[in-house]
């Protein structure tokens, strides 16, 4: 064998997959494609429509309006989304998927990788609370304030690691029931939230919500599920507010004052699942 030709037989190789990759996802039909995803989200419990879906340059697929909901409604809309394969990873024989989305003014973007030892990052700026329709659905609350986020996960399946960090910027919640059971209404000039990912778990480090008259914090953990909706919660939501606060919202803290743990201090168990999150 010629020197150099081992090289040239690998990218003669590696050529050829990418060109098989490339032709195969061209030559699928859009609406067989859209069918595998319909099926999948199907089997997890959830739906999604789309007003557009089509392919994208050069591998990828993206769509225009997009929902997802499960049978209470919507939890997730996209004005646009795009899932595209990135050509450098795939040479070297890693597939690493690039996804973008638009959700009113802001946007949401990273990438994955579904091989054995599994990736995922996220970039999130500016998503406005209230176009998320998952709070709605689930808590039945107004919301506003502008969502950023990044995280950073890796790992093979069932011991994963990595955090995601959040802050949101002027944000007011108003009319959270969970359980039936009402929360205050406030409005908040920070909230800072970091989550770590270790091995199966997920951890809340660090969640607070720093509010005009009231202090809030949530603490516990979660199990890493499939789907991330069935994972069962072991939280407490902590709420200090003080006394004109609470003078202000009386009716709301007789509610809650069986959680009453010290004067000024509430601790309130949540359990139920992430899709449906539940007060003990």
């Amino acid at each position: 064998m010629k020197p150099g030709q081992p090289l040239l037989i690998s990218a003669g190789i590696v050529g050829a997959l990418l060109l098989f990759t490339i032709l195969t996802i061209l030559f699928i039909p859009t609406r067989e494609i859209l069918a595998v995803i319909t099926s999948g989200l199907e089997r997890q419990g959830y739906t999604m429509r789309a007003g557009h879906f089509g392919k994208a340059f050069p591998i990828g697929v993206q769509a225009r309006n997009l929902e997802i909901s499960d049978p209470r409604g919507g939890l997730i809309r996209l004005d646009k989304v795009s899932f595209r394969v990135s050509l450098p990873p795939l040479c070297l024989g890693r597939v690493v998927i690039n996804y973008r989305g638009e959700i009113g003014k802001g946007t949401i973007e990273g990438d994955f990788s579904p091989q054995k030892r599994r990736s995922f990052s996220l970039r999130m700026a500016d998503v406005a609370l209230g176009d998320i329709p998952f709070f709605r659905t689930v808590t039945e609350a107004e919301v506003k304030g502008a969502l950023n986020a990044s995280a950073i996960i890796q790992g093979k399946e069932g011991n994963y690691r990595g955090e995601l960090r959040l802050w949101v910027k002027g944000a007011v919640l108003r009319g959270i029931k969970l359980s039936g059971m009402p929360l205050p209404d406030a409005s908040y000039e920070t909230i800072q939230g970091i989550c770590r990912v270790n091995g199966g778990k997920v951890s809340l480090e660090s969640f607070t919500l720093q509010g005009k008259g009231l202090y809030v914090r949530l603490k516990g953990d979660m199990p890493v599920a499939s789907p991330p909706g069935s994972a069962p919660l072991n939280m407490t939501f902590e709420l200090m507010p003080k006394p004109e606060f609470l003078e202000g919202q009386k009716f709301i803290f007789i509610l809650l004052s069986k959680y009453l743990s010290s004067p000024g201090h509430y601790q309130i168990p949540i359990r139920g699942t992430l899709a449906k999150p539940a007060i003990q």
